[in-house]
């Protein structure tokens, strides 16, 4: 009975749906600032294994309970209670393979960011392919001031801004509002708060509307060719080309462009 209470408990700090091709992933934890707990973390890996099989999702929202924060990173106060060395040693690790995982999930991933995106907060916004931010969004890496660095978010960090500009907040830890945010690059738009629903709702639908398919080959074919030479990444993406003038869906798209009419994506 223990067990299944505290399984209730963890689903109920964690929300999904799908809806119009659109599955959204919510942070249920307002009351903690969405801040992220090693069973939460579990919990994310999971639906979005979940998201990856189902055909009718086409595109993953990721966003945060409550008006206070998107996510405000680690919770600090419950991920060391109990755990020995190296069980805390591997469930860090669990934030990696949530990034990696989100990078090969095939479909496209927005952040819907509101209030604080903290340390593995802000590295969960910038591991989805956009971010769309509230005018009061907050970011920051604050792991210096209390004696850590943000490892584990290095990555998505250096991949959506000039890596100088990274380490310049790692270092500092110092926060940045959604103006300079949109300033360095690593958001896809600042909207106001009011309007955050409406225009991630907006570009989830226009996406969820693309081809499958080519989605997925073309959002592969980023990931894959991201830390290669230039060489190297053209001689993967030449025969990619092909494949995809292959593929149904290409070839519906060509006769719909011929035709002057809306394509009808086959997912083939």
């Amino acid at each position: 009975m223990a067990t299944l209470v505290a399984s209730r408990a963890v689903a109920a700090e964690l929300l999904y749906d799908v809806a119009d091709g659109v599955a959204t992933l919510t942070i249920n934890r307002p009351e903690r600032r969405n801040a992220l707990s090693w069973d939460v973390i579990a919990q994310m890996r999971a639906r979005i294994a979940e998201a990856k099989a189902d055909d009718t999702a086409r595109v993953l929202v990721i966003t945060g309970a409550g008006d206070k924060a998107f996510c405000a990173g680690a919770d600090l106060g419950t991920m060391a209670d109990g755990a020995g060395f190296l069980e805390l040693h591997d469930g860090r690790g669990g934030l990696a393979s949530l990034f990696q995982e989100m990078w090969a999930l095939g479909k496209p991933t927005i952040a819907r960011v509101h209030g604080y995106a903290l340390a593995g907060g802000f590295g969960l916004a910038l591991a989805c392919d956009m971010v769309i931010a509230a005018d009061n969004a907050t970011f920051g890496t604050p792991e210096i001031d209390v004696g850590l660095w943000p490892y584990m978010i290095t990555v998505p960090l250096t991949r959506s801004m000039p890596p100088k500009k990274a380490l310049e907040l790692m270092l500092t830890g110092r926060r940045v509002d959604a103006a300079e945010a949109d300033r360095i690059g690593f958001v896809t738009r600042v909207v106001p708060l009011a309007d955050l629903d409406t225009a991630v709702g907006a570009l989830a639908s226009a996406l969820a509307k693309k081809s499958p398919t080519i989605v997925k080959l073309g959002r592969d074919s980023f990931y894959d060719v991201w830390d290669r030479s230039a060489a190297e990444a053209l001689a993967l993406l030449h025969p990619l080309l092909t494949l995809t003038t292959l593929t149904d869906d290409a070839q519906e798209g060509i006769a719909a462009f011929s035709e002057k009419r809306p394509p009808r994506w086959r997912g083939t």
